[in-house]
């Protein structure tokens, strides 16, 4: 008897993330530069001289830079212009104010335009150099962003979700007390259940080639590491089955039994249940298993 309920692999993640607003502390800053950035007729009607004229390097104000990015960001909607005069402010004025302001817009344009590797670019330099600024937080934010927003689906390598969770723990643990720390978490979850997704797919593919080993590995990977997402049901009943199959019946009443405790409604548990009984067994929990173990430190096994 086998277990044959079967989920439905995570194949995407959707950021949530695509237009989060800049921080207050930045958006306010953005008014006290000296061109208007709305209620100037001659910035549209002289957008053509101003935005295409040639190459020639001309040092031009700082203020008139950082504002023609806002104008394209903002009115013209193309932040991949915009980047590039947010990046003229920091190389033709890299010690004046707007410089560390044009670094971080530079970054948000990067990350709005989807040109992620330039954004985790212009978004490492800007915690580098400014580790105590306020908006550090948000540079490092923008940062596990773009990386979140590369995750691919469980079939392919999970690099950029290995990734993802280093630059989102260095939100949580930088950053505790910040406002993105909170969405960091949500999203670190959400990424570690896509790694657990990953050896979910592999472990099953090992069940159906009766690679009962390779299969348990897998699983116990999801037990021991991913308790806390949504896979770790199937792994305990997938658990069972392989080791029912290999004989290792002490393992297989230890699956079955935590499997009940901590989710007695799953139907998971109903199929591990019923396969352990058709061995003549009843789920028993070994306190000296890893799966005991790694449902203790949660405080999740029992007393």
């Amino acid at each position: 008897m086998s277990v044959q309920r079967m989920t439905l692999g995570f194949h995407t993640i959707s950021s949530g993330l695509r237009r989060f607003a800049l921080p207050l502390r930045l958006a306010a800053g953005l008014a006290v530069v000296g061109i208007p950035l709305s209620g100037c007729s001659s910035m549209t009607e002289t957008y053509d001289k101003v935005f295409n004229k040639d190459e020639t390097f001309v040092e031009e104000p700082a203020d008139k830079l950082y504002n023609e990015g806002l104008f394209l960001m903002n009115d013209r909607h193309d932040p991949k212009q915009a980047s590039k005069k947010f990046e003229e402010v920091d190389r033709q004025h890299p010690y004046s104010d707007l410089a560390r302001k044009s670094l971080l817009m530079s970054a948000y344009a990067f990350y709005t335009a989807n040109d992620y590797d330039s954004c985790i670019g212009a978004a490492t330099r800007y915690v580098t150099l400014h580790p105590g600024s306020p908006d550090a937080a948000y540079a490092q934010f923008l940062i596990a962003a773009s990386h979140y927003d590369q995750i691919p689906d469980i079939t392919r390598d999970q690099g950029r979700t290995e990734k993802a969770i280093a630059a989102l723990e260095e939100v949580v643990r930088k950053y505790p007390t910040s406002e993105y720390a909170v969405s960091a978490k949500a999203k670190l979850e959400a990424a570690r259940d896509q790694l657990a997704g990953r050896e979910m797919n592999v472990g099953r593919y090992n069940m159906q080639k009766r690679n009962y080993i390779g299969a348990i590995n897998r699983f116990k990977t999801v037990v021991t590491q991913y308790q806390t997402t949504r896979h770790v049901e199937e792994a305990l009943a997938r658990l069972t089955e392989a080791y029912m199959a290999i004989g290792i019946v002490s393992e297989a009443q230890t699956a079955a039994a935590v499997l009940g405790h901590n989710f007695p409604d799953s139907p998971w548990y109903k199929d591990a249940y019923n396969l352990v009984k058709s061995g003549g067994l009843e789920p028993t929990e070994d306190r000296g298993s890893y799966i005991s173990q790694a449902f203790k430190k949660l405080g999740l096994a029992r007393n």
